[in-house]
């Protein structure tokens, strides 16, 4: 298997874990506020990336004074904000709706990496973004747009799209001279320290849960969900380009929809197997290279 082909395969498994978090957040909003959840599940990864150092030969410290910026930036913006708005957006936007929002960010990504990191844009990638958009349209309307609802949490869940488009920028960029571990834990770190003046000043009124289901919910997907995937992708988003890597999150609504199912026992109608098809043709087109078809839109 080539190394290319096992960064897709290990992105594509944190898409899945990502693609869950719509429903476990769903489930999580209900018994906390969205600053709390947001903090607590930053403390989690933080006491469990700071456990797993000790067992890792990884020991790098950030000394330019420019990766200790963007590693800064990385935590407010790609941390923080975007764990909040994700869940501040979830408290009235739907799972799969929400899903649909962020499967744009492929298209913030490209224009962000075609400007930053002098990647390049392609017909195939085009087309595949339009064929798994339209796949998505499927999945979260059934096929009627009218059936579309626009509420306040949906703004907030474009605030997410938007500051994940950022995190892959920013990851990508610093990954070239910084470990993936070093990036996810100073990071987080950052963020851990910004969202906590942030749980007095954003939530009205503070809802912390006393169900022991509710906390166990929080520490699994703050550990796995935030934790273990964001590891695996920091280290894999280096092998290929951001604005590719970033396709892959077209098949988010496609996950929360099949995770939907088994936990809520919401049905799979025809109209959501033909619009997750393609969907998964879609990520397929936009992400797979050949060397015959390399004709470049946007370049250097």
């Amino acid at each position: 298997m080539s190394e290319l082909l096992r960064s897709y395969l290990w992105l594509t498994f944190c898409v899945i874990v990502w693609g869950s978090n719509f429903v476990f957040g769903k489930i999580l909003i209900d018994y906390f506020s969205p600053s709390v959840i947001t903090t607590l599940r930053l403390m989690m990864i933080v006491l469990f990336l700071l456990s797993l150092r000790f067992f890792i030969n990884d020991k790098q410290k950030v000394t330019y004074k420019k990766d200790i910026i963007l590693i800064s930036l990385l935590g407010i913006v790609g941390v923080f904000i975007n764990q909040w708005s994700f869940f501040a957006g979830l408290q009235t936007a739907d799972p799969t709706t929400a899903a649909l929002v962020l499967a744009t960010t492929p298209i913030v990504t490209g224009f962000l990496a075609a400007i930053f990191l002098h990647e390049k844009i392609t017909l195939r990638m085009i087309f595949g973004s339009i064929m798994a958009i339209v796949g998505i349209f499927y999945v979260v309307t059934n096929g009627s747009l009218s059936s579309v609802q626009v509420d306040k949490g949906l703004g907030w869940i474009v605030v997410t799209m938007v500051t994940f488009a950022f995190m892959i920028i920013i990851t990508r960029y610093l990954g070239q001279r910084l470990e993936p571990f070093t990036i996810t834990l100073y990071s987080n770190i950052i963020g851990l320290v910004v969202s906590v003046p942030f749980v007095f000043l954003l939530d009205h009124p503070i809802r912390i849960s006393s169900n022991m289901s509710g906390w166990a919910l929080l520490i699994v997907t703050a550990i796995v969900v935030h934790g273990i995937a964001t590891l695996i992708w920091n280290n894999h988003i280096r092998n290929v380009d951001a604005s590719k890597a970033s396709m892959l999150s077209n098949l988010e609504p496609f996950v929360a929809m099949v995770v939907g199912l088994i936990v809520l026992a919401k049905p799979i109608t025809g109209i959501e197997l033909f619009g997750s098809l393609l969907i998964v043709s879609g990520v397929i087109l936009s992400t797979y290279q050949t060397r015959r078809f390399r004709r470049t839109i946007v370049s250097k």
